[in-house]
């Protein structure tokens, strides 16, 4: 017989849901031959180091936030997310999700 109480679920990988989506995202685009990892990894490492980030980091929020920038910035580059159209589907996100009456589904509206 297993003692049910000595074993407790594992910690999550990731603090936040979205530092899971962005790490996934990633991951996909690079299995997608989008970019190179080892790209990937330079250019990242460049993102932290001007953010003053050269630390050892816990993967929290300062992290995802580089990472997502180094994503970004990278997408740009590429054509594929063009920095302007970003910013305006992130405010309208923003603006859905604020107006958005608690449980219900955030919807963006098409046009805008």
């Amino acid at each position: 017989m297993t003692d049910c109480a000595a074993h407790s679920a594992p910690e999550p990988v990731f603090a936040e849901p979205w530092h899971a989506q962005v790490f996934a995202v990633t991951a996909a685009l690079n299995e997608a031959g989008r970019f190179d990892w080892s790209d990937w990894a330079t250019r990242f490492s460049q993102t932290l180091k001007r953010h003053g980030l050269d630390r050892d980091l816990d993967g929290g929020d300062d992290y995802f936030h580089a990472w997502l920038e180094t994503l970004e910035q990278l997408l740009n580059e590429q054509g594929a997310a063009v920095t302007g159209e970003v910013i305006q589907y992130k405010n309208a996100w923003e603006e859905a999700y604020l107006t958005t009456p608690h449980g219900q589904p955030v919807r963006l509206t098409t046009g805008g």
